[in-house]
């Protein structure tokens, strides 16, 4: 089973091929079958003689892996999709077949040494000093308790309890709500859904409560559903004023500081107390790839390192492992193809990737805004831009997104915003044109059948 035999070899060729024609045309991933009445091709049973690897990566190759709509599909537009490098992919499957365990830098050797490069510069795109420090995680909901579980570490009410109240940004991602659920605090929301919460929402809700029962203020730097900025440096202020600890979430929006013009946007990040950001969102990482950083990551260390005898060699020297920074002891090294692929294109391509999209959201807006049947529901934020169509109800807008989904037109899906059903574009893959915008907009005008 163990053994890679001469057959073998010429599965990985298939497999080499098969990936540089998908790497070369990510739209021709989606096979032209692709209908409202498509059903996937019943599995082959698991048993106990096995098919082969020939057979089992055909089945993969031809009866899998088209049953997904790619997130590097150029019209994959829903939800915050990644579009990975190719040098970023190919270091992927590099580490998998390098079998490397990333936890501890005894077993990882210089891969911890790429991965602390990676997280210096995300830091520096976010204004974090460089003794900064934190962890490569599997996504924004591990990343966001992590920081939380970071915040509470060490503290206790005047009952000798820990803090148990977490408050976030009405428009925080859900995810912030499941990390204080397994931590068993309760969660305060401030601002509203649909805009940016500012200091005075957030002081409003921080008056009712002790802030030794706050576990930390969660705010939001790009908005999964609007693409809006909370007020940072307002919040950073009152967070420091009553000496609370703030984590900002910019899984999404992080990735838009590349952009000059929008960095005054974020004004006051750098002075969170931990940061969540994904490079498999907007900076062109394969999955699981999501960041956690602390501005002084001491007490992060303390919260996450984990003691038994047989880890003892890991922390000889009192080593600084990856493992040490977050809810995790096995891991991935996920940050390795994000290091790889900034040494291979530079950094100067992420700042032209992440502007080619924000220019394709401008685009989409000003289409949309001169079209007789379609509106915007509010000024487009960051990438997001959400619309409506005139004379649609939420069950023509779902009929709508399922024909282009199985039609292999695109992946767009129904949000609300304001109370109201209203379709959400989120544009996160440079390769995303014009042209894909008007083969979208004209489906919904009825141009194209």
């Amino acid at each position: 089973m163990h053994e890679f035999v001469a057959q073998d070899h010429e599965t990985l060729k298939d497999i080499a091929a098969w990936a540089a024609a998908r790497l070369s045309d990510p739209a021709g991933a989606l096979p032209p079958g692709h209908h409202p009445d498509r059903r996937p091709t019943a599995l082959p049973a698991i048993a106990g003689d096995g098919v082969g690897m020939e057979a089992a990566w055909a089945w993969v190759r031809d009866a899998v892996l088209p049953t997904a709509f790619p997130t590097d599909h150029p019209r994959y537009l829903a939800f915050v999709g990644g579009a990975p490098t190719p040098a970023a992919v190919l270091t992927d499957a590099a580490l998998s077949a390098a079998s490397i365990y990333g936890g501890s830098e005894l077993e990882a050797g210089a891969v911890v040494a790429a991965e602390r490069a990676a997280l210096r510069w995300l830091g520096g795109v976010l204004g974090y000093p460089s003794t900064a420090h934190g962890a490569f995680v599997s996504g924004g909901s591990m990343a966001n308790l992590s920081a939380l579980v970071a915040a509470r570490h060490g503290r206790s009410t005047a009952s000798g309890r820990p803090p148990a109240i977490v408050v976030m940004a009405a428009s925080a991602h859900a995810s912030v709500r499941a990390a204080a659920a397994i931590m068993g605090c309760d969660v305060v929301t401030a601002g509203t859904p649909d805009g940016a919460l500012g200091a005075g929402d957030l002081n409003r809700v921080l008056d009712a409560h002790d802030p030794a029962e706050v576990v930390a203020v969660v705010a939001s730097a790009g908005a999964t559903n609007t693409g809006a900025v909370d007020a940072l440096g307002e919040i950073a202020e009152v967070c420091a004023d009553r000496r609370i600890w703030l984590h900002v979430d910019a899984a999404y929006g992080g990735a838009a500081m590349l952009a000059p013009a929008l960095r005054s946007a974020f004004a006051g990040i750098e002075l969170a107390d931990s940061i969540t950001i994904d490079p498999h969102k907007w900076l062109f990482t394969p999955y699981e790839c999501a960041a956690v950083l602390y501005r002084e990551p001491a007490r992060a260390r303390a919260a996450h390192r984990q003691q038994a005898d047989y880890l003892e060699a890991a922390h000889d020297g009192d080593a600084d492992n990856p493992a040490d920074y977050a809810v995790h002891l096995t891991r991935r090294a996920r940050g390795l193809p994000l290091w790889a692929s900034l040494l291979a294109n530079g950094t100067d391509a992420y700042v032209d990737a992440v502007e080619r999209c924000l220019d394709t959201a401008s685009y989409a807006a000003k289409q949309i805004e001169a079209n007789p049947v379609l509106e915007l529901a509010t000024e487009p934020q960051l990438s997001v831009v959400l619309f409506r169509r005139t004379g649609w109800q939420g069950d023509e807008y779902a009929r709508w997104s399922q024909a282009a989904r199985y039609g292999g037109l695109g992946l767009v899906t129904p949000t609300v915003f304001a109370g109201e059903t209203v379709l959400r574009l989120c544009f996160v893959n440079p390769r995303t044109t014009g042209s894909d915008v008007d083969l979208l907009l004209a489906s919904l005008t009825g141009e194209v059948r």
